[in-house]
């Protein structure tokens, strides 16, 4: 018995001996875990053209968050790690430290009551699509509001909520898949889509016929884009909003915007 309790009295204090430096890890923030661990672990889904495009033959990733990423690590002087993940999953990837950021998403309330979410670094928004030819016609939201103007959106979205709203005036063809809204007008059945200036900047790349109405400033619905990190570490979410404070006055993101946000191939 006697050895028994000492046994038992050396496994406790081993064990009261390691719960200060348990504690001292919890109460560490992430910017120090990161530079410790020497990797910053950044959550990307891999299926946002052009924003973060995952090439499955390579497992590598492409993109203007993938670009902004991995500036950030490179400041950081530290490596990076992508993680896989979901939309769906993307608050259940943060909460249960699978990563360290997110890549990129647009912000809302709902996620804002799970995870904290940085300064924006982008606006994205609602632009009207149409062809060249109709370009000349139709160049303000105003002239499309129009009974001789069709507008085409995919059915049950978003931008059929938005079509209806902003052209009560015009016609709304609601497509259902496979079609899309700027086939409709490619194909002339439609003079307008709309969509996010995000999709538009890959759609104008891939159909050179095809035009944004009106100039970014000009955008709806806008929203902003921000990393969503983990809630409660000031210092961590003070690092990234500083990083994103100075890479704007450096014109990063601008940069970034030319690049993978413009008409230009």
């Amino acid at each position: 018995m006697k050895k028994l309790f000492t046994s038992f009295m050396a496994l406790t204090t081993a064990a009261l001996m390691v719960l200060p430096m348990q504690a001292a890890a919890q109460t560490k923030s992430r910017l120090a875990q990161i530079l410790e661990r020497g990797t910053l672990r950044v959550g990307t889904t891999g299926d946002f053209n052009p924003m973060s495009v995952k090439d499955t033959a390579t497992n590598t990733y492409t993109g203007f968050d993938i670009e902004a990423m991995n500036q950030l690590a490179a400041d950081m002087g530290v490596k990076i790690e992508y993680v896989p993940a979901e939309w769906a999953t993307l608050v259940n990837g943060i909460v249960s430290d699978r990563f360290d950021i997110f890549s990129g998403a647009s912000l809302s309330m709902a996620r804002a009551k799970t995870v904290a979410f940085s300064n924006p670094y982008l606006f994205a928004g609602t632009v009207p699509m149409v062809s060249k030819k109709t370009g000349a016609k139709l160049t303000t939201w105003d002239s499309i509001n129009n009974a001789n103007v069709t507008v085409a959106v995919l059915m049950g979205t978003v931008f059929e909520q938005q079509a209806r709203a902003h052209f009560p005036k015009a016609k709304i063809r609601a497509v259902e898949k496979p079609a899309t809204g700027y086939q409709e007008v490619l194909a002339g059945r439609a003079q307008v889509t709309v969509t996010s200036n995000v999709e538009a900047a890959t759609l104008m790349k891939t159909y050179p016929e095809l035009v944004t109405v009106g100039s970014t400033a000009e955008m709806r619905n806008k929203r902003p884009f921000a990393y969503p990190m983990p809630q409660g570490d000031e210092v961590w979410h003070t690092f990234v909003n500083n990083w994103i404070s100075l890479k704007e006055a450096e014109g990063f993101f601008t940069g970034l915007e030319t690049k993978w946000l413009s008409a230009k191939k």
